[in-house]
C-alpha cells in the first residue's frame, strides 16, 4: 500500500495586474508538495481570492497534515476520511478549500509517477475546451467594459461574462446594452450578480435585462438560499426562460444534490479547489450528469480546463466550458515555476505538454 510520507504548505500572496476591486489587489495561493512512500512526489495548491488564506494554511498544517501523513497516498481514497475529520471546524468553506490542497498534490504525484499529465491519467475526451471571456468589472466604467469587451472579440471568444448589481437596474441595462453592441447577436451574453439580489429584486432586474438574452444569469441570491432559487427558477421559467447557473459558492456534493433535486439549477460551476479537489469535483459532475444539467468549472482555467477535457459527454447537455478571468490566470501573473500547463487562444482552452497538473508556485 502506498502511504504519504510527508505533506509540506506554504502560503504566497500573488499580486493582481487588474485589481477585481479597491481591496483586492492580489490572490492567496497555499501552494502544497506530497512525499509518497514510494518516492513520488506532487504538487498542488488551496486558494483564495481575499479572505482566509491563512486559515486555510493553519488547516493544512496543524490539522490535514498530522492525520494525512502515514494514510493513503493514493488521490481519493482517504478524502472521505479527512473531510469528516475536518467536519467540526464546517462541512465546507476553509475545510475543503484546505483539503483542496492535499488533493491536488496527490493527483499530481499519482500523475507524475506514470509520467502522465493528470488528463492523460484520468482519460482525456476532448482536444479543447471551449472558453469564455470573464472579468470582474462591476467597478469598471462603461467606457472601460466596453473597452474589454472589445478585447475578448478580438481573442476570439464566442461567449462573455459581464457583472451585474448596480444600485439601479437602468445602469445594469446600459452597460450590458453596449456589451451586446460590441459582441453582436450571435455570441453568447452570460452575467453574474455575486449574491447581491435578493428574490423579488432578482425576478425584478431580469424582467429588465432580458432585454439582451442572456445565456445565464449566475448567483443571483445568496448561495445558502436554496429556497430562493427554487422560486426564482419556477419565475424565469414562467417568463424570460433565462437559466440559474450556481456553483462557486456551493461547498459539496450534497448542495450540489439538494440545488438539482429541487430545480434551483440549470448550470453547475463547482469551484475545484473550493469544493475539495478533483475527488469531490468528479463526483459532482456524475451527480450532474444524472440531471442532465451542464457542468462549468469556476475560474482557475490552469487547473478547470484539465479536469474538464475527462468529463463525459452527456447526450443533449452542453459541453464544459471554462472560465478565462481577463489578465488573472496565474501564467499571465508570472506565478508559475514552469511554463503554464494550459494556453486559451480562439476562444478555446489547450492543454500543453506536462506531466501531473503542471502547476507549481514560485
Amino acid at each position: 500500500m502506498i502511504t504519504l510520507r510527508s505533506l509540506d504548505a506554504g502560503l504566497v500572496r500573488v499580486p493582481l495586474t487588474r485589481p477585481w476591486g479597491s481591496g483586492v489587489t492580489s490572490v492567496g495561493v497555499v501552494a502544497t508538495h506530497v512525499v509518497r512512500s514510494d518516492g513520488a512526489e506532487g504538487w498542488g495548491f488551496s486558494w483564495t481570492p481575499q479572505i482566509g488564506a491563512e486559515a486555510v494554511h493553519a488547516l493544512l498544517v496543524n490539522d490535514i497534515a498530522p492525520v494525512a501523513v502515514g494514510g493513503p497516498g493514493e488521490p481519493g481514497e482517504g478524502w472521505r476520511p479527512m473531510w469528516q475529520h475536518l467536519h467540526e471546524a464546517g462541512g465546507g468553506g476553509l475545510t475543503t478549500i484546505a483539503l483542496a490542497g492535499l488533493d491536488l498534490a496527490l493527483w499530481d504525484a499519482a500523475a507524475r509517477a506514470d509520467d502522465a499529465s493528470v488528463s492523460g491519467w484520468l482519460g482525456a475526451q476532448r482536444e479543447a475546451v471551449r472558453a469564455y471571456g470573464s472579468g470582474v468589472n462591476l467597478h469598471y466604467s462603461i467606457d472601460d467594459l466596453v473597452a474589454q469587451a472589445e478585447r475578448w472579440t478580438d481573442a476570439g471568444f464566442d461567449a462573455v461574462k459581464v457583472k451585474v448589481g448596480k444600485p439601479e437596474v437602468a445602469e445594469d441595462l446600459d452597460r450590458l446594452r453596449a456589451v451586446r453592441a460590441v459582441i453582436g447577436p450571435d455570441r453568447a451574453l452570460m452575467i453574474d450578480a455575486n449574491q447581491r439580489w435578493e428574490l423579488d429584486r432578482a425576478t425584478a432586474a431580469l424582467e429588465v435585462l432580458a432585454e439582451v438574452s442572456p445565456a445565464w444569469i449566475e448567483e443571483p441570491l445568496r448561495a445558502e438560499d436554496l429556497w430562493g432559487h427554487t422560486e426564482l427558477a419556477r419565475r424565469l421559467a414562467a417568463s424570460s426562460g433565462i437559466p440559474i447557473a450556481v456553483g462557486e459558492n456551493l461547498h459539496t456534493v450534497h448542495r450540489f444534490d439538494e440545488y438539482l433535486r429541487a430545480g434551483a439549477a440549470q448550470i453547475v460551476q463547482p469551484n475545484i479547489v473550493r469544493v475539495g479537489g478533483i475527488t469531490p469535483f468528479l463526483g459532482i459532475a456524475a451527480i450532474a450528469a444524472e440531471y442532465g444539467t451542464a457542468v462549468h468549472p469556476h475560474l482557475l482555467p490552469e487547473l478547470s480546463t484539465q479536469v474538464a477535457r475527462t468529463l463525459r459527454a452527456t447526450p443533449g447537455v452542453a459541453e464544459p466550458m471554462v472560465e478565462d478571468v481577463e489578465d488573472a490566470g496565474f501564467g499571465d501573473l508570472g506565478a508559475l515555476r514552469d511554463p503554464s500547463p494550459v494556453t486559451v487562444r480562439d476562444g478555446y482552452a489547450v492543454e500543453n505538454a506536462h506531466v501531473g497538473l503542471g502547476i507549481r508556485f514560485r
